[in-house]
C-alpha cells in the first residue's frame, strides 16, 4: 500500500477560526463552554454549549468567508464551517495549483453526524407560521453537501464520501480517505468532519436520554469533565476539522511540505447496544489494536492519546478499560480529552481531535484535560495530563472516536 501523508490542516472550533486560535486555547487549557443566549434557550433543559464565536469576538467566524449571502441560502451552518476549515487546509497544502489531470484523482470525504439539523428545524418553524418552504431547503441540510460544496469549490473530481456514523464519523472520513489513497484509488483527499446542530430539539433529545449535561449553568466552563467523578454528561459543541491527505509520491513530486504521516487506522463495531459500549471496552480496544497493527508500531511507541471520552460515566469507563487492554496500566502513555475544553462536536469530533493530535505531535506539547479535579479512583493511576499541559517529544500519537451504534475508529499519526 502507498504511504499516506498530511499536507494541510484547517479548523473551525469553539476557540475560533483557524489552527492558531485552537492551539493557543489548548495550550492554555481554557474551556470555551458558555451559557446559551438564543430565542429558544429559555425553554430548553440545556442551558450551556460550546459555540463557534461570531461578531466582534477574537478569531470569530465570518459567514462571508464561507460564501456570499446568495449562496449561503443553500448552505446550513455545518456546510459553511466545512468550507472555511477546508480553505485553511487547502491553502496550507498549496492545492490551488493542481492540474486538471490531478483534480480527477483528488476527492473529498467530509462527515457529519446529523447534517443540517437547524435548517430542518427552522423550516418547520417557518411552516408553522404559514411561510413557504425554500426551494434550497434540501441541499442546505443534506449531510453529503459539505463534501459536495468543497468538491465544487476546488474542482475535485475524484471520490466523494460522507460517513454518517454518529460521533465516529469525522475519524472514519479521514481513515476511509487514507484507504482510497493507500490502495491507489485517489492521490489526494480533502477529509474531515463538520457539525453544527446546537438547537432546542437536539439538546432536548439528548437531555431526555440523560446523556448531556444540564448542570453547571452558573459555571459553564466547568461543565465538561472527562474522567472526573463529578462529571454530569457531555457538553455539545460545534465546528469543523479538515485535513489534506496525499500519497507521499504526489506530495514530494509537487514540493509540498509534509506535516505528518497517517500511519494506521482501525475501525470496529461493538455489536452490543445501540448507545452504550460494553463495559470492558472490547470494541474500542480492537480498533486501537487494528490501528497499531496497520502502522507497524507497538503500544510503547504511542506517546499521546487524544481520548474520545465525553464526560459520561459509561463511555469514559469503557474507553479506559479498552486503553488498558491495549496499553496496560503503565503511566508512560499520556491521555487527555480535549472535549474538556471544546465540548463534544459529535460528527466533527473525530476530525477536529485528529487535527489537535497532529498539532500536539508537531509542537511536542500535550494538551491538558481541563476540569479534572477528582479522577475516578479506578483509573487514578493513569496520566490524564490534568488541568495543565506540558512539553513532551512525540514520535507517534493516537486519536479515538466512538459513536452510537457501537462504531469505533482509531487513527495513528507519526512524524513525517
Amino acid at each position: 500500500m502507498r504511504e499516506v501523508v498530511v499536507t494541510g490542516m484547517g479548523l473551525v472550533t469553539p476557540f475560533g477560526v483557524g489552527r492558531q486560535a485552537a492551539w493557543q486555547g489548548l495550550r492554555e487549557g481554557r474551556s470555551v463552554v458558555s451559557r446559551l443566549d438564543t430565542d429558544w434557550s429559555e425553554d430548553c433543559p440545556v442551558k450551556i454549549a460550546a459555540r463557534v464565536p461570531e461578531g466582534d469576538a477574537a478569531n470569530a467566524f465570518d459567514p462571508e468567508e464561507a460564501a456570499p449571502a446568495k449562496d449561503r441560502r443553500k448552505m446550513d451552518r455545518f456546510i459553511q464551517f466545512a468550507l472555511v476549515a477546508a480553505k485553511e487546509a487547502v491553502r496550507q497544502a498549496g492545492l490551488s495549483d493542481l492540474s486538471d489531470a490531478m483534480k480527477l484523482r483528488a476527492g473529498t470525504a467530509i462527515a457529519s453526524g446529523i447534517g443540517g439539523f437547524p435548517a430542518i428545524m427552522e423550516a418547520e418553524r417557518s411552516r408553522m407560521q404559514g411561510k413557504r418552504v425554500s426551494p434550497f431547503l434540501i441541499p442546505s441540510f443534506l449531510a453529503n453537501l459539505a463534501a459536495g460544496q468543497v468538491s465544487i469549490r476546488y474542482g475535485l473530481k475524484g471520490p466523494l464520501h460522507t460517513p454518517v456514523t454518529a460521533c465516529a464519523a469525522g475519524a472514519q472520513a479521514i481513515g476511509g480517505a487514507a484507504r482510497l489513497i493507500a490502495h491507489g484509488e485517489a492521490d489526494c483527499m480533502v477529509a474531515g468532519g463538520s457539525e453544527a446542530c446546537i438547537d432546542w430539539l437536539s439538546l432536548s433529545g439528548f437531555a431526555a436520554a440523560k446523556a448531556i449535561c444540564t448542570k453547571f449553568t452558573d459555571v459553564p466552563e466547568q461543565a465538561s469533565r472527562p474522567f472526573d467523578r463529578d462529571r454530569a454528561g457531555f457538553v455539545m459543541g460545534e465546528g469543523a476539522g479538515i485535513v489534506v491527505l496525499e500519497s507521499r509520491e504526489q506530495a514530494e513530486a509537487r514540493g509540498a511540505t509534509i506535516l505528518a504521516r497517517l500511519a494506521g487506522y482501525g475501525e470496529t463495531a461493538d455489536a452490543y447496544h445501540m448507545t452504550a459500549p460494553s463495559e470492558d471496552g472490547d470494541g474500542g480496544a480492537r480498533a486501537m489494536q487494528a490501528a497499531l497493527t496497520q502502522s507497524g508500531l507497538s503500544a510503547a511507541d504511542i506517546g499521546y492519546l487524544n481520548a474520545h471520552s465525553t464526560s459520561t460515566g459509561v463511555g469514559d469507563k469503557a474507553e479506559l478499560n479498552g486503553v488498558q487492554t491495549v496499553f496496560g496500566r503503565a503511566r508512560e502513555l499520556a491521555i487527555s480529552s480535549t472535549k474538556s475544553m471544546t465540548g463534544h462536536l459529535l460528527g466533527a469530533a473525530g476530525a477536529v481531535e485528529a487535527v489537535f493530535s497532529l498539532l500536539a505531535l508537531r509542537h511536542g506539547f500535550l494538551p491538558p484535560t481541563a476540569n479534572l479535579d477528582n479522577p475516578d479512583e479506578e483509573f487514578a493511576h493513569l496520566d490524564f495530563v490534568p488541568r495543565t499541559g506540558r512539553e513532551k517529544d512525540l514520535g507517534a500519537v493516537m486519536s479515538n472516536a466512538f459513536g452510537f451504534g457501537g462504531v469505533n475508529a482509531s487513527l495513528i499519526f507519526t512524524k513525517a
